[in-house]
């Protein structure tokens, strides 16, 4: 396992790669280090991202496995359209968020294993990186750390200024509507990022861009607080947002809450009729989190930056106290769970 050094805030203190399947492009095993693996009958209930999980599959109306997008929705009287009724990639003004605090975004948020910045790395032509949805730079300084060329994309002027003053090259674009100007890359990645671009026009201009043999790798980061923390979350949700989606997922789904997610990617890249085989990798890892660690994470969220500042309390006091319980912090069983193919040699604009 590569060493991670101490300086890296937020990088996961453990992490094991799994690999694919030989018997299916969707299945992954995991060799999760020491048994922190939870078992398919784990009553551990699922909080994806703390509690990040509005921007992703547990936020949907349609359940994990359906093959639908993940939909988030707008909060109870946020006087905002339902974002459901939409595809994520359509949210433009969730998507369009995450800037009012960039500084908190990047500070909080968790970062990705050095096992699977590796594995890409590993398994691209070159170093020539792009990071599509980069954010703040989190998961593109870790490559730029390992020795990569990293070009940054992203919708918000906010997130990018910061990323540049943390030494990075970003471009402000809506991705599909990028012009790489003739640019090619040997890799394009998206760490949680990828639901609001949309799957088929995202791959088909990765397609575009990679070189023969390059891989798009689009990621995700999953959660698993213990479970009687995870009880007392939900119940925190439950008592704000009665009607909330975000804690109706089975209790035993932890990263498998992805599978809409991921299996929407794979289709779009599979439409672009330009890659290999779609595969599905997941490394797991574990970051212990302090109550306020946890509640910093939590204000980042796409789903929590729209509620009204009096909700916002009350749900932040009602998780904190459950935290404040339990000792005053927790270790998170994380997963991280990627979707990725090559570009083939032979194809559209190759």
């Amino acid at each position: 396992m590569p060493t991670i050094p101490p300086d890296r805030a937020g990088v996961p203190e453990r992490a094991a790669v799994s690999e694919p399947s030989a018997a299916s492009e969707h299945a992954a095993t995991s060799d999760r280090v020491a048994g922190s693996e939870p078992t398919a009958a784990s009553d551990h209930a699922v909080v994806s991202e703390p509690p990040i999980a509005s921007e992703r599959a547990a936020a949907s109306e349609h359940p994990a496995g359906s093959g639908r997008a993940a939909k988030p929705e707008s909060p109870p009287g946020s006087g905002r359209a339902a974002v459901s009724e939409r595809e994520s990639h359509q949210a433009r003004e969730v998507a369009e968020s995450f800037g009012a605090d960039a500084e908190r975004y990047d500070r909080a948020r968790p970062s990705y294993p050095s096992a699977l910045i590796d594995k890409i790395i590993a398994t691209s032509p070159g170093p020539e990186v792009l990071d599509v949805g980069c954010g703040t730079g989190i998961a593109a300084r870790l490559f730029q750390a390992a020795g990569c060329r990293v070009l940054g994309v992203d919708v918000d002027e906010r997130m990018a200024g910061l990323a540049r003053r943390r030494g990075l090259e970003v471009e402000v674009a809506k991705f599909e509507d990028w012009d790489p100007a003739g640019r090619t890359f040997d890799a394009v990645v998206a760490g949680q990022a990828w639901h609001w671009v949309d799957p088929v026009a995202g791959a088909a201009l990765a397609a575009r861009v990679l070189r023969a043999g390059g891989r798009l790798a689009v990621f995700w980061n999953s959660f698993r607080p213990p479970a009687s923390l995870a009880e007392e979350f939900a119940a925190a949700y439950r008592r704000v947002l009665a009607e909330a989606p975000l804690f109706k997922m089975p209790a035993s789904a932890g990263a498998d809450a992805y599978a809409a997610l991921c299996e929407k990617a794979a289709d779009g890249m599979r439409q672009a009729g330009a890659f290999g085989k779609v595969e599905q990798w997941r490394f797991g890892w574990d970051r212990f989190y302090t109550r306020d660690e946890y509640l910093d994470a939590a204000l980042t969220s796409g789903f929590t930056n729209q509620l009204p500042p009096a909700t916002l309390r009350e749900l932040t006091a009602g998780i904190g106290a459950a935290i404040d319980a339990a000792g005053g912090g927790f270790t998170m069983d994380h997963t991280t769970v990627v979707v990725t193919a090559v570009r083939l040699r032979t194809g559209p604009d190759q």
